[in-house]
């Protein structure tokens, strides 16, 4: 204690201390955040710093010979207008014979707009005919009549069922609507009876289209004797 300490009385010595143990930790705890920030910062130039020296000499690689891959683009869903127009001006091919399907023998048998449509050979396994009903097999493509004539309806029938044969599927997708003559709907139930690859068909489960359209069980392409896998 100094001299002039000495001269206090002993309670301004003791408001003396109090007042010094008050100021020390205030000094100490404003110090400390700058001496901690300083010491960060000077870690952080040095990291930068040896950064940079590692990167001397090192030269950016050149991407423009990288050959970008494309995403594939998905195939378009057949139209059936597209593909009637495409066949009459090729000519109309004859799938294995199938072609000659007769509009008369559709014609005679009439269903009505929202009659369930239903075809099996008697060979047909149940098991598989129940779950072609209940829509758990997975079709290959789909095929919209809607707008088509007579003509370019049977045409689009006749290449769908060849594109999945082709694809090796065996099962597909025809929407044929619920017209109050259902007039396309009679000719597809006449065209796919005749069919010779054609093992069943049903009208669709109503979330797949209802009465308005059929799911076809197909012979595989494999099984056919003219079948020429690429």
């Amino acid at each position: 204690m100094s001299n002039k300490d000495s001269f206090l009385s002993k309670s301004q010595k003791s408001l003396l201390k109090q007042f010094k143990k008050q100021i020390s930790p205030a000094h100490t705890s404003a110090v400390a955040p700058v001496q901690e920030k300083a010491r960060k910062e000077e870690e952080q130039i040095d990291d930068t710093t040896l950064f940079q020296s590692a990167l001397q000499g090192v030269q950016r690689l050149d991407h423009s010979n990288v050959v970008q891959r494309a995403k594939p683009a998905k195939p378009k869903k057949p139209d059936a207008q597209t593909i009637a127009k495409r066949i009459a001006a090729e000519g109309i091919t004859d799938h294995d014979g199938s072609s000659a399907l007769s509009d008369t023998q559709a014609a005679l048998n009439p269903v009505g707009s929202q009659q369930t449509l239903s075809y099996r050979i008697t060979t047909l396994q149940n098991k598989v005919f129940e779950d072609l009903k209940l829509g758990k097999m997975r079709w290959f493509e789909a095929v919209d009549l809607h707008g088509c004539t007579i003509e370019q309806a049977r045409a689009a029938v006749l290449e769908i069922i060849h594109l999945a044969q082709q694809d090796n599927q065996n099962v597909i997708k025809i929407v044929h609507g619920k017209g109050p003559d259902a007039v396309l709907k009679t000719y597809v139930n006449g065209w796919l009876r005749q069919h010779r690859d054609v093992l069943a068909f049903v009208s669709a489960p109503e979330n797949q289209g209802g009465t308005g359209a059929v799911l076809v069980l197909l012979k595989r392409a494999e099984k056919n004797p003219k079948f020429q896998p690429e």
